[in-house]
């Protein structure tokens, strides 16, 4: 999202390694977007995610989507990445995220929450790293299953964005309703009239 309200996501920093040790790998700054050298090799190029895991107003449609009903984004981002179909990611992330979040809530009387968070960051992380590997991503904030454990709803909304950004989507086309023209007037002429 690098013209929209002028956000640029800081630089990943690798963990282990200190701002001083990436500056001295980087001897000139690196613009948005650009490739920075990856921690497997020296001669490697690891791209940059377009966009923070707490950039949601970015974009604000994707955003409220992904906090009113996650399942249509994840189905969305599934279906991009390879799934085949909208509807099996969007309703088997529904039914882990709404139906068994509730139920534990319901049967422990909100002691356990963890459990839900398991299934659905497990589920959701294969298609992260599915995301990562397609774009040569780094894993940052943290972990894949770590992300959607702790961040799964801005999770979802930056996979989101990073996929319509490489897509050079930036209109946001599937997420608007269709426009439908009426025909123009059309009249009958009888045999006598021609």
């Amino acid at each position: 999202m690098t013209n929209q309200h002028g956000y640029v996501p800081p630089s990943y920093i690798p963990l282990g390694h200190s701002e001083s040790e990436v500056a001295e790998a980087n001897l000139t700054p690196q613009k948005h977007g650009e490739q920075q050298p990856s921690s497997n090799g020296p001669n490697q190029m690891q791209t940059q995610w377009s966009s923070g895991i707490c950039a949601c107003c970015d974009d604000m449609q994707s955003c409220c989507i992904g906090f009113i009903c996650p399942c249509f984004l994840f189905g969305k981002n599934a279906e991009f990445l390879g799934s085949g179909t909208f509807v099996g990611p969007c309703v088997t992330h529904f039914l882990l995220w709404s139906l068994v979040n509730t139920a534990c809530c319901f049967l422990t009387d909100g002691l356990c929450m963890a459990l839900p968070g398991c299934f659905v960051s497990c589920y959701a992380c294969h298609y992260r790293k599915t995301l990562r590997s397609k774009y040569d991503l780094p894993e940052a904030p943290c972990g894949d299953f770590v992300t959607h454990f702790f961040c799964h709803l801005c999770a979802i909304c930056q996979e989101y964005r990073e996929i319509r950004e490489r897509s050079g989507d930036n209109a946001a086309t599937d997420m608007k309703l269709a426009v439908v023209t009426a025909p123009p007037v059309q009249t009958m002429k009888s045999d006598s009239q021609l």
